[in-house]
């Protein structure tokens, strides 16, 4: 066998090889699909308050305040105002972003924010027992 057709044969098999090969598809999102309701979920915890958000500003527990994930995309800023209704008993609130959260929004846990204690209970979750998350819908007003 020549080296021609040795290089003819490689460059062959490489153009069938890319061919074949799955086509790089954009990245999923991490942000909840406009108008779809999502999750949210509530941190908290003794010793949590006062210490330092994401954002600088110290941690209160008790704020309508919430956190979105690092990962969202476009990243929600520091200061934007949400808000926020429990799609289950209709009861909606304001609140800032003023933290950031490890967590990503997926189809199977499309959790959206992680609000304070405070928050969350206004719009009717309960941390004791804990609900883990209420079902939302998400307006961002800027």
């Amino acid at each position: 066998m020549s080296m021609r057709t040795l290089l003819i044969g490689a460059a062959a098999l490489t153009i069938a090889l890319a061919a074949a090969a799955p086509v790089a598809t954009a990245a999923p999102t991490d942000t909840p699909p406009k108008g779809k309701d999502c999750w949210a979920t509530h941190y908290g915890q003794p010793g949590l308050d006062g210490q330092p958000t994401s954002s600088g500003e110290p941690y209160n527990n008790n704020a309508d305040a919430a956190a979105t994930s690092l990962s969202r995309s476009p990243q929600l800023k520091f200061g934007t105002k949400v808000k926020v209704t429990n799609v289950k008993n209709g009861k909606t609130l304001t609140v800032r972003i003023n933290d950031r959260g490890s967590y990503k929004w997926t189809a199977s846990v499309p959790k959206c924010l992680d609000l304070t204690d405070g928050a969350f209970k206004r719009l009717g979750g309960s941390v004791d027992p804990d609900d883990g998350h209420i079902i939302v819908r998400e307006q961002v007003l800027g």
